[in-house]
């Protein structure tokens, strides 16, 4: 299975409310970039990503799991937007900030590091692992 990482501002969509949506889960809307919506185009059921706070926090907090593949977007009439549907999984034990990630030389490569502006991202497996390690959670 892939991995991602999925980008939102907490103030206008934390992890506080993922996990408030329960198992039924919560669209992944508003995206317009081309890429993030190609990457959630190729995510498949059980797929697991990373949550990270954007904008304030800049940290990784929790790890969800897409539970509807791509679909149009309910936000927008416009038939280019796409999303899926993701689940809290599971908070991370304590959150890995972006700073972390920075001088970790392991993490040098990855999209988050190099293509911050980018909100759906995939994450390597060896990135999963380390990220997971980092914040003391299982991967």
């Amino acid at each position: 299975m892939a991995k991602w990482l999925f980008k939102s501002e907490p103030d206008v969509w934390g992890w506080d409310k993922q996990v408030a949506k329960g198992d039924v889960g919560e669209e992944w809307d508003g995206i317009r970039n081309y890429q993030a919506r190609n990457n959630m185009r190729l995510m498949q059921l059980g797929d697991q990503g990373f949550f990270y706070h954007s904008r304030s926090g800049l940290e990784i907090v929790g790890i969800v799991e897409v539970c509807a593949l791509s679909h149009p977007d309910s936000t927008t009439d416009d038939d280019r937007w796409d999303c899926v549907d993701v689940r809290a999984v599971k908070p991370l034990a304590k959150p890995v900030s972006l700073e972390q990630i920075k001088i970790q030389p392991a993490l040098s490569e990855m999209i988050l590091v190099k293509n911050s502006r980018l909100s759906v991202q995939p994450v390597s497996d060896a990135e999963w692992t380390l990220i997971c390690e980092m914040g003391g959670t299982s991967p």
